[in-house]
C-alpha cells in the first residue's frame, strides 16, 4: 500500500488569523501537522499552500509544499490542484489531513489508506468514532454519521442521527443503542475521484448542512467508514484551541 498525504493551508482564518503559521513550540502549526503526518506509513507528506509564506515556512523546516491558487471554494478543490501538480492519478492513493491537526494520530491516517485500499466498491474513506456524550451528541457543531451494514456512509449531519424516538418521545436524554457516531474530517481518496470531484454538481443537502462529503452521496459514489476505538487529539479552531495545544506540547 502506497499513499500520499496532502495538507491543504490557507494563510486566511476569520477565527485564527494566519492559523498555519501559529507558533506551536517553536515550530509553525503547519510544519507540526506535517511531521505527525510523516509518522505515517506515507511515501509523501506535502502541502498545498495558498500563500508564499506558506511555503517558504514549510522549505525553511524541511517540509515539501506546492503553492496552489488562492481562490479555491473549498479544500478538495485545493487538493485536485495538488494532485494535478504532483501527476497523482487513477488509483493513486491520496490521504487528506486537515492543517489545523497538530495532533494527528499517524494509526489513523494508516487505517484509513488502508481501509480505501481494501474497498473497490467505494472513492473515498473516512473515520469516526462513538460519541459518549449526549451534549456533543447535540452540538450542531459535531458532525454525525450513519452507516450500513458494509460500513459505508448512508448520510452525513449536524443533526443528532439517528434520532431515538421513543426515548425522546419519554423525555429520556440518554444517547441510542449503539452509540452514535462523529465523523472525523480525514479522508483518503482515490487521486483521480479527487480530481474529478470538483467538477461535480453541488448538493442540495451539501449546502443545507454546510458538509461537503454529502456532495460524493448525492452522486451516488460510496465512502467507507473506518470507526476508531479513540477520538482523536484536538485540533485548532480558535485562539482557545491554540492554548490548549501548546499546553499540550509544552507538558
Amino acid at each position: 500500500m502506497s499513499f500520499t498525504v496532502l495538507v491543504p493551508a490557507r494563510l486566511a482564518s476569520t477565527r485564527l488569523p494566519n492559523k498555519p503559521l501559529a507558533d506551536i513550540a517553536g515550530l509553525p502549526m503547519i510544519v507540526r501537522v506535517a511531521q505527525r503526518a510523516a509518522l505515517s506509513s506515507a511515501a509523501a507528506v506535502v502541502v498545498a499552500a495558498d500563500h508564499a509564506d506558506i511555503v517558504a515556512a514549510c522549505t525553511a523546516h524541511g517540509v515539501r509544499a506546492v503553492l496552489t491558487r488562492t481562490d479555491h471554494a473549498t479544500g478538495s478543490d485545493r487538493l485536485a490542484e495538488a494532485c494535478a501538480l504532483l501527476s497523482l492519478d487513477g488509483d493513486d492513493m491520496v490521504v487528506n489531513v486537515q492543517g489545523d491537526e497538530p495532533l494527528i494520530d499517524p494509526g489513523l491516517v494508516d487505517a484509513c489508506a488502508a481501509l480505501l485500499s481494501q474497498r473497490a466498491d467505494c472513492v473515498m474513506s473516512t473515520a469516526a468514532h462513538a460519541i459518549v456524550s449526549p451534549a456533543e451528541f447535540d452540538n450542531p457543531n459535531v458532525v454525525k454519521v450513519v452507516l450500513d451494514a458494509a460500513g459505508r456512509a448512508l448520510y452525513f449531519s449536524r443533526a443528532p442521527i439517528p434520532w431515538w424516538r421513543d426515548g425522546r418521545a419519554s423525555g429520556s436524554t440518554a444517547l441510542p443503542a449503539p452509540c452514535p457516531l462523529r465523523h472525523v474530517g480525514l479522508y483518503a481518496y482515490r487521486a483521480g475521484f479527487l480530481r474529478r470531484f470538483p467538477q461535480l454538481e453541488p448538493a442540495p443537502l451539501e449546502r443545507i448542512e454546510s458538509l461537503e462529503q454529502l456532495r460524493v452521496l448525492w452522486h451516488g459514489e460510496r465512502i467507507a467508514v473506518h470507526v476508531s476505538a479513540h477520538a482523536p487529539g484536538p485540533g485548532v479552531d480558535t485562539p482557545e484551541d491554540l492554548a490548549r495545544v501548546r499546553a499540550l506540547f509544552s507538558a
